[in-house]
């Protein structure tokens, strides 16, 4: 006997068997969506963690700018205290107070011009930093940490990127940071450039390095010298220095401690010489004539 075969249930299976491959390609696709997401999310998460860092650096800037401004509006307030304080102390002595007044309104312009000095500085100092910053690598920067402090710019290198183990002798690794760094440091000419080496508390086994204040000061030479020959940054904008083991920033107690004081510090500062302009264009202040008609403040 011959079974007849429904032909409603040969379409409904073809069905079944289509919609099953659709399927497949449709999970298969969701599968690679999700993979990129995953790499996309954890990708911002890096960006995220990285602008976080960076916002707060500026915050901390933001906060020592806003304690500078304060004590520049606290010496403002006292003088302007000391010329209320006259005026309604005294009936005579015009000729003093007037005087006075000048010398206040000296004062003032003389606050004026520190602040608006200091405020050029601090807005070079942070174009100067954002240079770098955006010039060195992801890689790089887990070797050098860029800091502003009280003015002054700061770039850490670590010694295992930027010397040869257990030497003084530049590692070819650290020759396109140092030529960033150079760059960044032939921009701005206006700054002077100390090169401060620093160690740990292991002492050196060298027969020609003595103690922990040679290597450091060598190490210091050296990227003196490679700013120099290699990047042609002119050697009188330059100082190189050694503090050995003697300015840790951290324990040497641990081997994460002795690696931190291992580092090599170039710090970027204004030349002495604007600080001394600026100390000769302070208001000079004459004491008041000796006189019985005069007032005494």
């Amino acid at each position: 006997m011959i079974k007849r075969i429904s032909i409603p249930l040969i379409l409904m299976s073809v069905i079944f068997i289509s919609s099953c491959g659709v399927s497949k390609k449709t999970h298969q696709a969701l599968e690679q969506q999700h993979r990129d997401l995953g790499e996309l999310y954890q990708k911002s998460q890096v960006e995220l963690a990285e602008s976080r860092s960076r916002v707060k650096s500026l915050e901390d800037q933001l906060e020592q700018e806003r304690k500078n401004n304060a004590g520049l509006k606290e010496a403002l307030a006292r003088l302007q205290a000391t010329l209320d304080n006259s005026i309604s102390n005294t009936s005579q002595g015009n000729a003093n107070i007037s005087k006075l007044v000048d010398e206040i309104n000296a004062s003032n312009k003389y606050i004026q011009h520190l602040v608006n000095t200091k405020a050029k500085s601090d807005s070079l100092n942070m174009v100067l930093t954002n240079n770098l910053t955006r010039s060195l690598s992801r890689e790089e920067m887990k070797d050098v940490d860029v800091q502003v402090l009280k003015g002054v710019v700061y770039i850490s290198l670590s010694d295992n990127m930027l010397y040869k183990s257990g030497s003084y002798e530049i590692s070819d690794r650290a020759g396109e940071t140092l030529s960033k760094i150079a760059k960044i440091i032939q921009d701005y000419k206006d700054y002077e450039v100390l090169i401060e080496g620093n160690t740990d508390t292991d002492p050196i086994a060298k027969t020609n390095i003595r103690n922990n204040w040679d290597l450091s000061t060598l190490r210091a030479s050296s990227v003196v010298q490679a700013l120099q020959n290699n990047y042609g940054v002119d050697p009188k904008r330059l100082t190189a220095g050694g503090r050995g083991q003697y300015n840790p920033i951290a324990s040497n107690a641990t081997a994460e401690g002795k690696a931190r004081n291992r580092r090599t510090q170039i710090i970027i500062t204004p030349k002495l010489d604007q600080f001394m302009e600026l100390i000769d264009k302070a208001p000079e202040t004459t004491d008041a004539p000796a006189t019985g008609d005069s007032t005494s403040f």
